[in-house]
């Protein structure tokens, strides 16, 4: 059950016990001001069709808790207690008072991630981004705004029928506009690195835990399933305490792993139908016996036919959704994730693709040109991305548009030097303007964990994905506002008697 908050909280209602005030320059008092809960509680709502049940959080409490994790980079509990304990945040979420104990379990951030899916969030961003803009072009335009001359001639409209008008009405496409970047990453998972031979003992013992449960809850009906657990450990920990092991002892030591993995399920499969449905095992469980089933299949036809490849290859049993993502970087070959594809328009960043199966992102640029012109009305000036964007298909769409892709001309040299060298100059400002979407990766992983995800749900973990991107662009909105406010201070003391930047007289 849903309730709407309907009145709408202010800096001066907000109640401190040691009669103070919070200051409206704090960066949370500005990050709420900037995020549009009004309309963000209405999509919120349709979560929550019945008038029964206990009633649910706010959205701005919800919302505003995970905003907080991720910028911050707490842990779930973590961030309850910060909560606890500044009266900032307890107005970020929502909070009319400031309060000595924790509004709400830490076990529900879970939930909160659930209820803000990688959709919704984009959605949000989008809203978010579209009102950043518009109040940024706003403040262009007053800044720039010429101040009329006194005395001066008024400028009028023109007139229905004049040559102005009836060329202007001519123009079914508006004319190119902005620029474009567009590039792909990996949001690695935080697993192990996985092997074969880990992989395979893993399932093991967690099969020798299922037989244990099951055969606890049939009354332990006769001598229990002979697994050999501790025989299969030593193979296993000869291997991995050799520092280079040979490639014959390592597919010997797989071979055993899967024999050992085959005798375990042969034993699960009879106490379970000796058990029927009285099992005893949690959906989890069962869950994990499937993940386990997929595993052995995997590694059985790979060491059958001696292959180290296979489609939808299952890397982590706790997490059967994450993929090996070939990248070819210098610090490793293969990241195990999921796959991001974004544009990034003036600054900010929004999600296009999003995927735990690996893709040419090279495909995705004609959906993310098209996707530009319906939020803008128009086609970008320019796409800026690497080199697998630059396929036959992508240079003859961006030709038809009059879009320049970034990157060198085809054919052949141009004869005219003034063209070759402006060509050039074009050339190297396009790649040092798309640096700004590697700058963004980099403030993603090294600020604000892009670079190991922490959600072990497939969908909770997509969820922090897109909240990730959605603080950064956030944070660049912040940045903006104060440019524009330093900008407007620089303007107004140049109009003092002494120019400075703390001159108010």
């Amino acid at each position: 059950m849903f309730r709407k908050v309907e009145n709408q909280y202010y800096l001066e209602e907000f109640i401190l016990p040691f009669e103070g005030k919070l200051r409206a320059d704090n960066r949370w008092v500005k990050l709420a001001k900037i995020i549009p809960w009004e309309s963000i509680e209405e999509r919120y709502a349709n979560l929550f069709p019945s008038n029964r049940g206990q009633l649910a959080k706010p959205v701005r409490m919800a919302l505003g808790a995970l905003i907080i994790k991720e910028k911050c980079g707490y842990s779930d509990r973590e961030t309850v207690e910060q909560i606890t304990e500044n009266p900032y945040l307890q107005y970020f979420i929502g909070l009319r008072e400031y309060q000595d104990r924790p509004p709400f379990d830490s076990s529900l951030m879970v939930h909160f991630r659930k209820r803000f899916g990688s959709e919704t969030l984009k959605d949000i961003n989008e809203e978010i981004c579209r009102a950043a803009k518009k109040a940024e072009e706003q403040k262009k335009d007053d800044d720039n705004k010429p101040k009329p001359p006194s005395g001066g001639k008024k400028t009028h409209a023109k007139e229905p029928n004049s040559p102005e008008s009836k060329a202007s009405s001519f123009e079914v496409y508006p004319a190119n506009k902005g620029k474009l970047i567009l590039d792909a990453t990996c949001a690695p998972a935080d697993i192990r690195y996985p092997t074969d031979l880990s992989l395979l003992n893993e399932a093991r013992e967690k099969l020798d835990n299922i037989i244990d449960l099951v055969h606890k809850t049939l009354g332990k009906p006769g001598r229990r399933p002979r697994t050999y657990r501790q025989i299969a450990r030593k193979a296993y920990l000869n291997i991995v305490h050799n520092r280079k092991p040979g490639k014959k002892a390592i597919r010997k030591a797989i071979g055993k792993q899967l024999r050992y993995v085959r005798r375990n399920l042969s034993a699960v499969d009879r106490l379970l139908a000796m058990a029927g449905d009285s099992h005893g095992l949690s959906q989890k469980q069962q869950d994990t016996l499937r993940t386990i089933r997929m595993v052995y299949e995997q590694q059985l036809h790979m060491y059958t036919y001696r292959k180290h490849k296979i489609n939808d290859r299952i890397v982590s049993i706790s997490q059967p959704h994450v993929r090996p993502i070939v990248r070819g970087k210098a610090t490793a070959d293969v990241e195990f994730g999921a796959k991001v594809a974004i544009s990034m328009v003036d600054g900010y960043a929004f999600v296009e693709t999003l995927s735990w199966d690996a893709f040419n992102e090279g495909v995705t640029l004609q959906e993310s040109v098209e996707y530009y012109r319906q939020k803008y009305g128009y086609y970008p000036e320019a796409v800026q991305a690497d080199k697998i964007y630059r396929n036959r298909e992508n240079l003859r769409f961006c030709d038809r548009y009059n879009i320049r892709l970034s990157g060198p001309r085809l054919g052949r040299p141009l004869i005219d030097k003034v063209l070759q060298k402006e060509q050039r100059r074009i050339e190297r400002q396009d790649a040092s303007e798309r640096n700004a979407v590697e700058a963004k990766f980099g403030e993603g992983k090294r600020r604000y964990g892009l670079a190991r995800i922490m959600a072990r749900l497939k969908e909770t973990a997509e969820s922090v994905i897109c909240l990730q991107f959605l603080v950064m662009n956030l944070e660049h909105k912040l940045r903006v506002l104060l440019f524009f406010f330093m900008r407007r201070l620089f303007r107004y003391n140049l109009g003092c008697q002494e120019p400075s930047l703390y001159c108010f007289n």
